[in-house]
């Protein structure tokens, strides 16, 4: 099973046990077997027994409007759900001491994949050991803060630092002087923000297949927001699944300048780069690894579910949670 990206407008429905995209170009058949999860780009129409359709199989769906922002997810009942554990996860929000814990863990792991993933590149002669040594001060002064905005903005510093040493080991073409969201303002600030929806989406899926809530965060906020734990654990990933990618992307010059389009006042992937880049996401999400622990070849997509499963025996008292280090 994998996900299917749709970047076409037209209709998408059922017909007996197979999903069907129409399009100018005709129909085009989705094995319903085969799909994990959809991802909607374009404009497309479905109904109500499509939906009923996808929760019958347990496929979420997310959207995306054209600048690519995630907007929100079909979310099929839960169908993993444990009274139990949605009541250890709340705990573990509602009493701060329980929250400031797993937030500490959730900084402390991204904080320390950004310094490893700098290290990789000053292994190969970059000039990032100032930005590594502050990144580790900041880490270190993790344990002293006593609220979340104050993890937060640790955090907050970390990255910036990080982000400013990419110019370090990229041409100057792809260079972050500042990070900019809504909209981004470069094309590596595109990247980083369509890469980031990518893996929020990657982890939201995930967390359906486990008994966790994903409307409980620790990190950030369980408020109006629908899903906060995706972030919270999208935050350790981020520099190896993202940053790497753009890394590879750029330094391989699989994308270049072309791929990009200016309006609305920001810079955004056009439907090329978009395809490449979900191309290559997969192709990241699908490869194998030796992991350490467990002694057999995994898949990258498959460790988000086993930091799920971390988390989960955290919440239950049976293990503490110690987030997924990059290897160095």
């Amino acid at each position: 099973m994998k996900p299917i990206y749709i970047f076409s407008s037209g209709r998408l429905f059922r017909r007996q046990n197979t999903l069907f995209l129409e399009t100018e170009e005709g129909k085009k058949p989705i094995p319903v077997k085969q799909v994990s999860e959809i991802h909607v780009f374009g404009e497309v129409e479905l109904n109500k027994r499509l939906l009923e359709f996808l929760t019958q199989n347990r496929i979420p769906m997310h959207f995306y409007n054209r600048y690519d922002y995630y907007v929100g997810t079909y979310y099929p009942r839960e169908f993993l759900s444990s009274g139990h554990l949605t009541l250890k996860q709340a705990e573990h929000y509602l009493k701060y001491t329980l929250r400031m814990d797993l937030a500490e863990r959730f900084v402390t792991g991204a904080l320390e994949n950004l310094r490893r993933v700098l290290g990789y590149y000053q292994r190969r002669g970059a000039d990032v050991a100032e930005a590594m040594h502050k990144i580790e001060e900041l880490k270190n002064a993790v344990p002293q803060a006593s609220s979340i905005p104050e993890l937060m903005a640790l955090e907050g510093n970390a990255r910036e630092v990080y982000y400013h040493a990419w110019e370090r080991f990229l041409p100057s073409a792809f260079a972050l002087d500042a990070r900019t969201r809504r909209p981004p303002k470069s094309p590596v600030n595109a990247l980083v923000s369509f890469l980031n929806s990518l893996l929020y989406t990657a982890v939201l899926g995930q967390i359906y297949q486990t008994h966790l809530d994903p409307r409980i965060g620790f990190l950030h906020e369980t408020n109006y927001r629908r899903h906060a734990l995706n972030l919270d654990v999208a935050e350790v990933f981020k520099p190896t699944y993202v940053d790497r990618l753009i890394f590879r992307l750029i330094n391989r010059r699989q994308i270049t300048e072309k791929h990009f389009l200016r309006q609305s006042g920001g810079v955004f992937l056009n439907e090329r780069g978009r395809e490449l880049v979900v191309r290559e996401w997969e192709a990241f999400l699908q490869s194998t690894y030796k992991h350490p622990t467990l002694k057999r070849s995994v898949s990258w997509r498959t460790t988000l579910r086993l930091e799920l499963y971390k988390l989960e025996k955290h919440l239950l008292g049976d293990q503490p949670y110690e987030p997924f280090k990059h290897r160095s």
